[in-house]
This record gives C-alpha cells, structure tokens and sequence, in this order.
C-alpha cells in the first residue's frame, strides 16, 4: 500500500499541475511534428513498439477508449460525489462519457469513410496494378488486394483526445482530500494510479505512432481532431451552464476560464 501511495502522490504533483493541463497539447503537437520529421529524414530502426503486434498496442491502443471510459466512469463518480454530495451533479459530469464515446463513434466513422472514398485497390503494396472489381476495403482484403486511401491517423486521434481527458478529470484531486484509514481514499488511491499509468501508455504510443507509421498529413489530421474534440469541449462547451460541466472546483470558475484564455 505504501509502494501505491507514493505512486499516487507522484502523479498528484505531475498530472494534476495546472501548468501540464496547460502545456501538454503543445507538447503532444511538438512530439509529433518532431517524430515525424525524424520518419522522414533519418527513420529509426525496427524495434518491439514499431511491430503492430506489440502488447501495448493490440491490448492497450486498441481499446484505448474501453480502457479510458471505464476507468473514469469510477473515477469521475467517486470523487465528483465525495465533493458536491450531489448524485444529479455527479449523472450530469457522468454524461461527459456518453459525449466522448459520440466523438469517438463519429470521428472513427469520419475516418473509415474518408479512407473509403480516396481510396482504390491495389495487387501489391507497391500500388501497382488496379483492381476495380473491389470497390471497398473489405473486399479488397478478402481478394488478397491491398487497398490505399488517405487513412487519417486514429491513434493519434483517439490517443490526444484521451490523454487530455484524463488529465482534465484529474484536475479534481486539487480539491479531494480523504481519510487514508477509509476504503474512499484507497479506491480513489488507485484509480489515481491506473489513470497516471494509463495516461503515460497513451503518450508513449501516441510519439510511437509519430515515429513509426503514418505520412505526416495523415498524423497532422489524426492530432487536429483530438485537440479539436478535447477543446471543444472541456476548452468551450463544458464552460457553458447547459453541459456537462468541468470538475468541481472550490475555487471561481473564472481562474478555470481564464486558463484556456492565456
């Protein structure tokens, strides 16, 4: 328990921080302008994270919004509940997740059928020799083709997006404090840490992607639309009375609006 603490207390000095809230978005777009560039100009070496098959992409970034939603579904619960008392505040700040799971279903979508338009299917990887007779990317699969459209980056969308998620619903431990004999304070202790090490697979996979595939347009769409989703809504919509709302905070509102502001 001791070993989960300082863990805990680590994270509460790093995400938490007003200043990462602030100035992990640039980050986020500097790491993968940077990796990017290096793809192109001097492409690293074959390594475990650049196969697609790697544990943290097929157990992790696969589901990223699976793993994301249910660990802030307790998360946002307990600690939005210990603070305000209120179970209609806390279904209010609970629908922040139905609002995500809608970006993800749209942008997904959006992407799927962008790939699908711009699209063709190709008898090798070299794009050489058109098979017209498939005129979708299922098809194109089953016939042993290989289909080329303009394929939006969702890991560096979905990864963006979930990142600045979770960091936003950390800002509430600022204000949570608990008795460490009670079993409150050892739940929200390690959801603490989940959310921490979840948040730093998100950001190892999101530079990962940056390095290894992707063209740069396709990572630059992938990133706009996560950052897109994440301002539009904790930036702007949630700052709105008819919303779901930002964390509850002790403090004015007003120091939250003036953030985004600077």
């Amino acid at each position: 328990m001791d070993h989960l603490e300082r863990c805990a207390w680590f994270l509460r000095g790093t995400l938490v921080r007003a200043v990462v809230r602030r100035y992990l978005p640039w980050a986020l777009v500097a790491s993968m302008l940077g990796g990017s560039l290096l793809k192109e100009l001097s492409p690293l070496p074959e390594s475990y994270l650049s196969n697609k098959r790697n544990v943290l992409n097929v157990y992790f970034v696969k589901m990223a919004w699976a793993w994301t939603f249910c660990l802030l579904l307790p998360f946002i619960a307990l600690t939005n509940y210990h603070l305000t008392g209120k179970a209609g505040l806390v279904l209010r700040r609970l629908s922040t997740l139905l609002v995500g799971t809608a970006i993800w279903y749209v942008c997904t979508a959006l992407f799927s059928n962008i790939e699908h338009y711009t699209g063709s299917c190709y008898r090798s990887p070299a794009l050489e020799g058109v098979r017209k007779e498939c005129q979708s990317k299922q098809q194109c699969h089953r016939e042993g083709g290989f289909w080329h459209g303009f394929d939006i980056s969702g890991h560096s969308f979905l990864l963006t997006f979930c990142a600045l998620m979770i960091v936003e619903e950390m800002s509430v431990l600022h204000e949570v404090k608990t008795d460490r004999s009670h079993c409150l304070h050892t739940a929200i202790t390690t959801l603490v840490v989940a959310l921490g090490f979840l948040t730093c697979i998100w950001v190892l996979m999101f530079l990962c992607t940056a390095v290894y595939f992707h063209d740069l347009s396709q990572k630059v769409f992938g990133t706009f639309f996560g950052l897109l989703s994440w301002y539009g809504t904790y930036g702007f919509w949630y700052l709105k009375s008819f919303s779901p709302g930002l964390p509850p905070q002790s403090s004015s509102l007003n120091l939250k609006q003036d953030s985004y502001k600077k």
